[in-house]
């Protein structure tokens, strides 16, 4: 049982995954494209870090309601999906920014750094996601 639990958390977590990057990893290439040639300015960095986590979160509920609409039904979908748990994908959001910063020093997307970002992503909510699958049987509120 453990074993299932393990596996369908880490395709919940994978799911929010998707979601996530798309909007985070949009917000900071949309504002390093912007910016080009030159580096996005230091004054900005925070900025652009919490307008990436706040798209992450949004295309993640958006992700999630479309992969649910033809299961649940359009206001099913997006309950459910406005309902995933925010504390995994606010630890997602953050272990992502945090390993861009770590590697880049700075808001910036590199194919060398994706694997890296993407993975931090997913280790930080995993866990969270077992916990909650395995305590309340879902990953939902």
């Amino acid at each position: 049982m453990s074993q299932t639990i393990l596996l369908r958390s880490a395709k919940n977590t994978v799911a929010c995954l998707i979601g996530c990057a798309i909007g985070d990893l949009g917000a900071i290439f949309s504002f390093q494209s912007y910016y080009a040639p030159e580096s996005i300015p230091k004054d900005m960095w925070n900025v652009v870090w919490g307008i990436a986590m706040i798209s992450g979160i949004c295309t993640s509920i958006v992700f999630e309601t479309l992969v649910l609409w033809r299961q649940l039904g359009p206001k099913s979908a997006f309950t459910t999906a406005i309902g995933m748990s925010l504390i995994s994908m606010i630890l997602m959001e953050l272990a992502m920014n945090f390993a861009d910063f770590a590697m880049m020093g700075e808001p910036m997307i590199t194919l060398e750094v994706l694997p890296f970002t993407l993975g931090a992503g997913f280790l930080a909510a995993w866990p969270y996601n077992f916990w909650r699958l395995k305590k309340h049987g879902k990953c939902c509120h």
